[in-house]
């Protein structure tokens, strides 16, 4: 088996989804640090993007949830940040 570039950004995203589960689980995230949910995000849509080509609904469907719950940690953040 070969892998195409979408397998490969797929990849991408599960090492910067991974990298941010060991950094939480490690050193930890302060709610003010957008980085980390930012980081999440990209990795989510890095994965969607490679299941485009091979599909996998319940993958599709995590990696979805993955991204919208980032999405609310980017926004929390920066309102932690204001307040």
């Amino acid at each position: 088996m070969s892998l195409t570039f979408p397998d490969l950004l797929g990849f991408v995203g599960v090492a910067m989804v991974l990298a941010c589960y060991f950094w939480q689980q490690t050193i930890g995230v302060e709610r003010t640090d957008w980085r980390h949910p930012a980081i999440n995000a990209v990795g989510a849509v890095l994965l969607l993007y490679s299941l485009i080509y091979r599909p996998n609904p319940a993958s599709i469907a995590i990696e979805g949830f993955w991204l919208l719950i980032s999405i609310m940690g980017i926004v929390r953040a920066i309102r932690a940040r204001r307040g």
